[in-house]
């Protein structure tokens, strides 16, 4: 693939709910550009994005895949994201790799929950987006029904620029708005003609929409349009690439990359409509020594900048890490600084991706997207940027885990395997945590879902060869007292020569919640040694360590060591540790001990049809719910839950 300038280049991003086409509509784009032979299919398991081994067996994207095509002498780089909540974090990371999100419907389903989340994380990244509604080819698709969802969703910045010709079976193209023209396709090809007076009637209705999102975008636009005079085709035309940069306008285009149809449409618009990285501005971020903002051009002239938004292990080439690059330009053969970690780092080849697909490339241009194979210390989130003018990008926010696995191996000798070979996958997707648990001793694998763990444990057995068990979670509980008890810990053995002697008072009271452990030395007149009373905070604390009750932690107590006894020739330090951990003991029996159970904030975005279903089922978990607020077609309950 030849060298493409910054201002003739598009990042573009496929989301949208599990199911609305995305995959195969990223499969159509390619087809029609060229850029493949054959138009590959989801359920045929031979789609040029979806190649990992699990995506083929499942049929659903797990990863963030990457192909570029050129239309129009522009490239445009293609990102495929999963619709699974599960890898919701393979969504926000490629968020960060472009200037636009095409939010894929579904004709039938319309608004779904991922599509408001899609929505939702675009308002947060400050990124464009565009409508694409899929499947017009099918039974029950209704398109007015999906505007009129969208539009009660995502407020009067959606707005079509087309509209279909036909519907279910008899779905045969699409009529422009703008330019009033109908494009038919028949045989692969597009045929263009004028549109018929019931189409115009049809489009008049969608083109005031159109008017008033691109008028919100300039100043002397809107306060033409607010007098009620209608703006220019060339006004309109003019505005629309401002207003989607802007994002005060979400145009809404129509097809079905089943058949396909609309494709031709959705790809003039990325190029002519879509603004390159040139025309968004600087990157900002900070001076990693000074933490003073600075900000990098999408430009050759500024120093090189760029951010690795992903990295996969490549069972053939090892590790990969996918970037953007921002500013300047990413050459092979040289040496980079890693920002974030301050390292340098040896570049030696650079990939342009097609699915799984490399080319090498000598060097790659401001705002374009490659790969770079066997970075040691870098990983996602990192910035790679010129060593004599280093800045550090926010890192990439992945979620918190929700869901969590305890993971044992098999067998004793997989025991390090296990946890060296999970260690990796976790640096592929870091929506997904291993930690050691020190209060449960166990190894517990955390993720956003249920199929985002079961991938991860069949990956842990084709590619590393290792099986291993899954168990629920033990819960890290914890002990406390409500009361006071002031309690005697003696110590006396005598089996022969020299004895063990420690006797030691303790009083023992209950501290605010999180307030952790307290020790007091209130001993006067020597009654207990001064080099034995550290002893005696030991045996306490290892007491507390292990619990009275059930042998959980103990938590948020005070303890009092106020007087005691001594044996000038008996005593040691191991006779006080052991007379502290006695009376610790035995004074959390008398002090109302009780057990500390987890409580949740939780946050639960439920459609309105679902909330009682879901009330219901928090009260069955013993959850208290807090509050309730309307978003959308959704409602949030707050509540708490162990």
């Amino acid at each position: 693939m030849k060298a493409f300038s910054t201002q003739k280049i598009r990042n573009v991003a496929l989301v949208g709910h599990s199911g609305s086409g995305k995959t195969t509509l990223g499969e159509a784009m390619l087809f029609k550009a060229g850029a493949v032979k054959r138009l590959g299919r989801v359920d045929d398991a031979n789609t040029t994005f979806d190649f990992d081994p699990e995506e083929t067996a499942r049929k659903v994207s797990i990863n963030t895949s990457l192909a570029p095509v050129v239309w129009d002498d522009h490239k445009i780089n293609i990102l495929d994201t999963p619709g699974y909540a599960d890898f919701i974090g393979e969504v926000i990371a490629a968020y960060r790799a472009v200037n636009l999100a095409i939010i894929v419907v579904d004709a039938v389903s319309g608004v779904q929950v991922q599509t408001e989340k899609a929505w939702q994380l675009a308002e947060t990244h400050g990124l464009p987006r565009l409508f694409f509604i899929n499947r017009l080819d099918k039974e029950n698709a209704d398109f007015a029904k999906v505007i009129a969802e969208l539009r009660e969703a995502f407020g009067k910045a959606v707005a079509p620029t087309e509209i279909p010709i036909g519907s279910e079976a008899h779905f045969a193209g699409e009529a422009d708005i703008l330019e009033d023209k109908a494009y038919m396709y028949e045989g692969g090809e597009v045929i263009e003609s004028q549109l018929t007076d019931e189409l115009k009637k049809e489009t008049a209705e969608y083109r005031e929409h159109l008017m008033e999102a691109v008028a919100e975008s300039d100043d002397a636009l809107l306060e033409k349009y607010l007098e009620g005079k209608k703006l220019t085709h060339e006004e309109i035309a003019k505005g629309i690439k401002k207003a989607v940069a802007t994002r005060t306008l979400a145009p809404v285009l129509c097809g079905s990359a089943h058949i396909p149809v609309g494709i031709n449409s959705l790809l003039d618009f990325i190029v002519n409509e879509v603004p390159s990285p040139a025309f968004i501005g600087a990157a900002r971020g900070h001076e990693p020594n000074t933490d003073e903002d600075v900000g990098r051009n999408a430009t050759a002239e500024d120093p090189l900048s760029a951010l690795v938004f992903k990295t996969v292990a490549d069972p053939y080439v090892g590790k990969l890490s996918y970037v953007r690059v921002f500013s300047g330009r990413l050459k092979a053969d040289s040496t980079v600084l890693n920002a974030t970690k301050g390292v340098t780092e040896k570049l030696g080849h650079i990939y342009l991706m097609t699915g799984k697909e490399q080319q090498d490339t000598s060097e790659v241009a401001a705002g374009d997207i490659a790969a770079i194979p066997k970075l040691a210390e870098t990983a996602g989130g990192d910035t790679l940027s010129d060593e004599s003018a280093p800045i550090v990008f926010d890192p990439i926010d992945f979620p918190e885990p929700l869901v969590s696995l305890a993971v044992h191996a098999k067998t004793k000798t997989d025991d390090e395997k296990v946890s060296s070979s999970l260690a990796k996958l976790v640096k592929e997707d870091p929506a997904i945590r291993f930690i050691h648990d020190a209060t449960t001793h166990e190894q517990i694998l955390s993720g956003v879902g249920d199929l985002q763990l079961e991938i991860t444990l069949d990956r842990l057995k084709s590619r590393f060869h290792v099986e291993a068990d899954t168990s629920v979670p033990r819960i890290a509980y914890k002990e406390t007292v409500k009361g006071k008890a002031e309690v005697q810990g003696r110590y006396k053995k005598q089996t022969g020569g020299r004895g063990q002697f420690g006797d030691v008072w303790i009083r023992l009271e209950p501290l605010a919640h999180g307030a952790g452990f307290e020790f007091v030395d209130k001993i006067v007149g020597g009654s207990v040694p001064r080099n034995f009373i550290p002893a005696v905070e030991k045996g306490i604390q290892e007491s507390m360590a292990k619990g009275v009750l059930t042998h959980y932690p103990t938590v948020d107590v005070k303890v009092t060591l106020y007087d005691g006894s001594f044996h000038p020739v008996d005593s040691s330090e191991m006779a006080f540790k052991i007379a502290g951990s006695m009376a610790f003991k035995a004074a959390v029996k008398e002090a109302h001990p009780i057990l500390l159970e987890p409580i949740y904030d939780l946050e639960i975005t439920v459609p309105d049809h679902n909330m009682g279903d879901v009330m219901g089922d928090m009260s069955s978990r013993r959850g208290k719910i807090i509050g309730m607020e309307p978003q959308g077609h959704n409602q949030v309950i707050k509540s708490q839950a162990p």
